[in-house]
């Protein structure tokens, strides 16, 4: 019995051994059954394309947020109550254009009050009392005045009096009291003239503060009209009509939407070659404009926390179809690769997340694993697994490798 279950035993392992010694392995078996699949296949016609050598453009992608160059609070200079508002939210609005009013009626007659000062000012001086805007109206010559003159007159008399008194005391016609009086007499009229001197020159001085006043009225006058220093766009509006106004009291704000600021943090492995001058192109999120800048500021440092580099790009938007606080994408050409070796983007083939092309080689389609870089819409650049001038498939589409294609002439 135990001899009959040995002799079995030993039958059954050289059956074994038998096989494998003369059949085919599972793997080997699978694949030959796969190029065997493969050549089974019917031939197709296929079209080949170089791979080609272009110069592409090294360009840095990083998100960013647009905001408003200027953000301005329009505010008077003058306390009063507001008359008209001709702007309301988003209206736009362009240098020296009005925005706000208030009552001008006191201020009017402020300016009419200095003017009236003037004039009164400018008749104790012996001028014209309608005043021009011209300063140099209100010159004279102290001397010509009636009040300098006048006591001029009396200066004369008395020097003349005082010399005739002293040539008769002299003579011992009169007396020396005499002299004495005509000696007061003098230095009265002295005074006197120097007083009229005095005099004009105070009303010079009165003169030029009664033009000052009205200059100040008049300017007090016109900023009442509150006119918009810039262009842009009506942010937000803080005062209604009817409302008292206190100086200085932000009325409106206005930012400028053209140019616009691109805010962008560029990662530091990336910052190399950033500078000042460069294009960017804008992509906005929902619109599908590009839009045109330039790299205007840059951060002098790298930012430790971040490790990114801060820089400012001024975005055209003259039709305002941007807005503020908009989130973008910038993308900034710093260099230029040459020698980059692509393939249009219908020759590569994407199979659970590998990517690769179809070249021939005996009549046979022969798979090839690359890696893919920048991509463009008539080119994907290709780093690894395909050089310049390599002959790949066009359109591949279902090819297998291994089946036979027929090359297009």
């Amino acid at each position: 019995m135990t001899a009959g279950l040995a002799q079995t035993g030993c039958k059954g392992s050289d059956s074994t051994a038998a096989t494998t010694k003369g059949g085919t392995s599972p793997a080997g078996a699978g694949k030959s059954g796969g190029a065997a699949g493969a050549a089974a296949l019917p031939t197709r016609q296929v079209r080949l394309i170089p791979a080609a050598e272009r110069a592409v453009p090294r360009v840095v992608t990083a998100p960013g947020t647009l905001g408003a160059d200027e953000r301005i609070s329009f505010s008077l200079k003058v306390a009063g109550r507001m008359n008209k508002l001709n702007v309301d939210l988003g209206s736009i609005v362009h240098k020296g254009q009005i925005i706000a009013q208030l009552e001008t009626t006191d201020f009017q007659t402020r300016v009419e009050q200095a003017d009236a000062a003037l004039q009164q000012a400018r008749v104790r001086l012996g001028l014209p009392p309608e005043a021009t805007d011209d300063p140099n109206d209100d010159r004279i010559t102290i001397e010509n005045t009636a009040l300098v003159r006048q006591n001029r007159a009396q200066l004369v008399e008395a020097q003349s009096n005082h010399k005739r008194a002293a040539q008769l005391v002299e003579e011992g016609v009169q007396p020396k009291a005499e002299l004495d009086r005509t000696d007061a007499a003098l230095k009265v009229a002295e005074s006197r003239y120097q007083d009229a001197i005095e005099e004009i020159r105070n009303r010079q001085g009165v003169l030029a503060q009664r033009r000052s006043e009205l200059e100040l009225a008049r300017q007090q006058l016109a900023y009442t009209t509150l006119r918009a220093p810039s262009d842009g766009s009506v942010l937000e509006k803080r005062a209604v009509v009817g409302e008292f106004v206190a100086a200085g009291t932000p009325v409106v704000t206005v930012i400028r939407v053209h140019p616009l600021r691109l805010r962008v943090e560029i990662p530091e492995r990336e910052a190399q070659g950033i500078r000042a001058g460069l294009s960017v192109k804008v992509l906005v999120e929902g619109d599908s404009g590009n839009y045109s800048g330039r790299v205007v500021r840059l951060s002098p440092a790298i930012s430790e926390q971040s490790r990114t580099l801060i820089i400012e790009a001024e975005v055209d938007n003259q039709q305002g179809k941007l807005r503020p606080g908009s989130f973008a994408k910038a993308q900034i050409q710093t260099s230029t690769n040459n020698g980059v070796v692509t393939v249009p983007p219908s020759a590569v083939v994407t199979f659970a997340g590998i990517q690769k092309v179809y070249t021939v080689k005996d009549n046979k389609a022969v798979e090839r694993p690359v890696v893919i870089g920048r991509r463009d819409p008539a080119w994907v650049e290709i780093t690894e697994g395909l050089k310049a001038g390599e002959l790949v498939v066009d359109a591949p589409g279902n090819l297998v490798s291994g089946q036979p294609v027929m090359v297009e002439k």
